[in-house]
C-alpha cells in the first residue's frame, strides 16, 4: 500500500486532441494579432475588432461592442448575438464554447472559464464545457463563471459574484456562490 498516494502527475498530462480547434500556427497568428492590432485599436474601432475576431472565426452579430483589453483565448469557440457588450479587461477564456445572446452586458473584468482540469485523475485531464449566456443578462462587474453554466434571459448576476451552477431567467442572482435573490422587475414608463 503507497502511504503517500500522487494527487498530481502533470509529466502524465497531455492535451486532448485538437483541443484548441485551429492548428498551432493559426492560434499563435491570433495570439499576436490579439497582442497588437486588436489590442492597439482605438476605442472607439469596434468595428475593427468585430472584422478581426470574424477574420479568425468568431460569430459576431450586428453593433456587437468589444473593448480593446477584452482577452479572447480561441475566438473560433466563440459567438456574440446583436447589441451586445463586452467590457474593459473582460477575460473569455473560450477552450470550451462560449455564446452570448442578444442585447447582454458582461461588464469589465469579468472571467468566463469553458475549460479546467480534472483533479481526480493524477494526469490533471482538460475538460471542456460550454458557457450560455442567454438575451438582455447583464453581468456585473468582476464575476466568475465557471465552466458549463448556462444563464437565463434576462437575468442580472451581481458585481464579485462567483457563479458554479446555472441561474434562471428574469431573476437577480448574487452572492459566492451566486444564487437567485428577486425576480427582475422592469419600471414602465
Amino acid at each position: 500500500m503507497n502511504p503517500d498516494p500522487k494527487y498530481q502527475d502533470l509529466k502524465t498530462f497531455k492535451d486532448p486532441p485538437n483541443i484548441r480547434g485551429k492548428s498551432a500556427v493559426i492560434v499563435q497568428l491570433w495570439r499576436m494579432v490579439q497582442g497588437s492590432l486588436f489590442a492597439w485599436s482605438p476605442q472607439f474601432m469596434y468595428g475593427w475588432r468585430r472584422f478581426l475576431l470574424r477574420l479568425f472565426g468568431a460569430e459576431i452579430g450586428q453593433k456587437v461592442l468589444v473593448r480593446p483589453s477584452v482577452r479572447i483565448t480561441y475566438p473560433w469557440k466563440l459567438k456574440i448575438r446583436d447589441y451586445s457588450w463586452i467590457g474593459d479587461d473582460v477575460e473569455l477564456y473560450t477552450w470550451g464554447e462560449i455564446s452570448i445572446g442578444s442585447d447582454t452586458v458582461i461588464s469589465q473584468r469579468s472571467y468566463l472559464c469553458a475549460a479546467g482540469h480534472d483533479f481526480t485523475v493524477p494526469s490533471f485531464d482538460t475538460f471542456q464545457k460550454p458557457i450560455v449566456i442567454g438575451n438582455q443578462v447583464w453581468i456585473a462587474t468582476d464575476v466568475f463563471i465557471a465552466p458549463g453554466i448556462t444563464i437565463g434571459d434576462a437575468a442580472v448576476v451581481g458585481t464579485r459574484s462567483t457563479v458554479l451552477s446555472d441561474l434562471p431567467k428574469a431573476m437577480i442572482c448574487y452572492g459566492n456562490p451566486a444564487k437567485p435573490m428577486k425576480p427582475r422587475e422592469i419600471k414602465s414608463s
